[in-house]
Formats: structure tokens, sequence, C-alpha cells
């Protein structure tokens, strides 16, 4: 599109909040100018009790579609026509597809955290991955990771019973061996840290209201053969991977998720290939 908006550019869109320190918008945006289409996306600050009327717009405007982020990937749901499958069996969606007012919602999370995960030099299949969180993103990442080959994993929550949910999904869905704690059962914590290769954080501990605070108390539940991901990315070096840093783990932030997971998102809207390489440079060049 140029630096032109012409009467025919399709609107795309992030719905969410936080939505300001998003990089959707540099990231579609640049691809988009870089192939010659004539698109537009655009990021929305919505709140979950307006959930409805952000996909009732959506229709109005005969929108592409839209990227859902935190909190909206399951309060979306209802709203829509058509799931895939994995959105379906996650109960939540981080990208919608408008196609002559039928609305699908897809769920590329999880493929975007394992392609970033491998970009990264990182092969957790036929090994155990701890994680900490049970929403949509944390839901995906799992899902994606248990049908990927990891081995065995052990979900963390503050919510002792939606980790036991999120355990029961794998368990019954997927040949992955899941089990859950509660963010509070510390030992619990340090020991399955110990005997996994990888820890993933998909909650929002680290960024705005929560930016400072970590979800691993100290320094010391890391080892050095363990490699920590947080799918947060604004801050770019949260609490959480200062400390991994600290205690010589490898370490790898949220940009690396939202660039493969939009790269995903991208081909569904105009059926073309988004150019990462090109986007990556333009995500990373600060």
């Amino acid at each position: 599109m140029g630096s032109w908006i012409t009467g025919k550019t399709a609107l795309l869109g992030l719905f969410g909040s936080p939505v300001e320190h998003s990089v959707s918008p540099v990231m579609h945006n640049t691809a988009f100018e870089a192939l010659g289409l004539d698109f537009a996306y655009l990021a929305f600050e919505i709140g979950t009790d307006d959930a409805g009327k952000a996909i009732e717009a959506l229709r109005t405007f005969r929108m592409r579609g839209a990227n859902v982020t935190m909190p909206l990937k399951a309060a979306v749901v209802p709203y829509l026509d058509k799931l895939t499958p994995a959105a379906k069996l996650i109960g939540a969606v981080n990208t919608i597809v408008n196609d002559n007012g039928v609305l699908t919602g897809h769920i590329t999370d999880g493929e975007g955290y394992m392609m970033s995960v491998r970009d990264a030099g990182l092969d957790p299949a036929g090994k155990k991955m701890t994680l900490a969180g049970a929403g949509g993103a944390a839901k995906a990442i799992c899902v994606q990771a248990a049908l990927d080959g990891v081995k065995e994993l052990s979900v963390f929550n503050r919510d002792r019973e939606k980790a036991e949910k999120l355990a029961e999904l794998i368990n019954r869905n997927t040949d992955c061996r899941a089990k859950a704690f509660g963010l509070d059962e510390k030992e619990a914590l340090r020991r399955e840290l110990a005997e996994s290769c990888l820890f993933a954080n998909a909650t929002r501990v680290g960024m705005a209201q929560m930016e400072g605070q970590s979800v691993i108390p100290e320094t010391d539940f890391f080892h050095s053969g363990l490699a920590v991901t947080d799918a947060i990315y604004e801050p770019e070096k949260t609490r959480l991977l200062q400390m991994a840093e600290a205690a010589g783990c490898r370490t790898l932030n949220g940009l690396g998720m939202v660039l493969f997971q939009g790269a995903a998102a991208f081909r569904l809207w105009t059926g073309r290939e988004m150019p990462v390489e090109l986007v990556r440079k333009k995500l990373f060049q600060k």
C-alpha cells in the first residue's frame, strides 16, 4: 500500500488491552508495504466488557480480520461463527478471519511459540517442559508443545484448578503427560524446573502494572541447562529473564513468538507468505 490509503484498502487490527506497546502494527504494515498489498493494520484498546461490540464492529466495517490479545482471547469466542479444531480444543483464539461475513477463529500462538523456540536452536521434543499460566496463550503453547513431541509438561498457575483443567486437556487429547500445580507450591516448582529443559512464562507477570515482578521467586530455582522464555516482549527483558541470565540460562522474550504467530495470521488473511527476515530486522533494529 506504500504510504497511501485508498478507497479499497482492507482494514485489519489488534483487539485487546493493553495494546499501545504492540509491535503487530509495525510488523504487518511493513509486510503489506513490502509486498504491495492494499491493507492497513491498526491497534484498538478494548476491554473484556466490549468484546461483543468489537466483533460487531469487525462485521460492520467489513474488516478482513483481526488479531486478538489478552484479555480477549476467550471472551470473543461466543461471538464468532466458526472455530478451527485447535481453537475449539483450547477455547480461545488469537486470529479472526472474515470471509464474506463468516468469522472464523484461529489460534496461532502455540505455533508461533514453538517456531520461535526452534528458530533459537532449541528442541524440547522428547523432553520435559515447565510452564506458568493457564489462560489462552498458555493453553495454545501447551497444546502445540504436546503435539510437537514434548514428553512431559508441568503446569503451574495461581489458580490450581485452572492448571488441573489444562493438564487434563493435554492428557486427554495428546500423548504428552501433564501435571498441575499451584504457583505457591515452591518446592514442587523447584523440583520440576530441575528436571526440565525449558521453562515458559505465559502469564502477565512482568508487564504493565506487574513490571519488575517474576513468577519465579529466586534465581537459585534455575539451572544452567534450562532455557527460559517469556511470552512478554515489553519490557524487552523482564525481571524473569534478568534472573535467568544471572543463573547462566539461555533466554528468549516474546518477540519471536509474536513474529511467527503473526506470519501464520498474515498467511490466513492474505494467502501470501510474510517476508519474515525483513520484518525481523524491522522489529529488532533497535
